[in-house]
């Protein structure tokens, strides 16, 4: 991990095509300091790729399909395997139900924001995971 700016992967996760709410999320990160790379969408194995060319920090997925539990596990199970996990952050955001929430931090999620979430505690809990990460 750097010591110096947060550097995000933003995508969408498969085929989803609601893009606004990443183009927000893309938006107050970069307002925040932080570089910020959108992919766009893609899947589990084209955005670790990418995560690992960027040398990113933070792995940001956003879900509106509701293929987040399939997907998402797929994402953090490619992770493992290309030997990243434990050093990058995954955060997951978008239309999921309350329940999902535990069972996406059960997969290996670091944070999930649900639709009301709010920029500040967007920002804030990933500046927070990097902070901690990087300590």
């Amino acid at each position: 991990m750097k010591k110096n700016n947060i550097k995000v992967i933003l995508s969408k996760l498969g085929l989803d095509v609601h893009s606004r709410g990443v183009f927000i999320v893309a938006k107050i990160l970069r307002d925040a300091g932080m570089e910020v790379i959108y992919l766009g969408n893609s899947m589990p194995e084209q955005i670790i790729k990418a995560a690992i060319q960027e040398d990113a920090d933070i792995i940001g997925v956003s879900s509106l399909s509701g293929a987040h539990l399939t997907l998402g596990a797929d994402l953090i199970g490619e992770a493992e395997k290309e030997g990243i996990k434990e050093n990058k952050i995954y955060v997951i955001g978008g239309a999921i139900s309350p329940e999902d929430v535990n069972k996406l931090k059960g997969i290996g999620f670091d944070a999930v924001f649900t639709s009301g979430s709010t920029n500040e505690e967007i920002v804030s809990s990933i500046k927070k995971l990097y902070e901690l990460k990087t300590k």
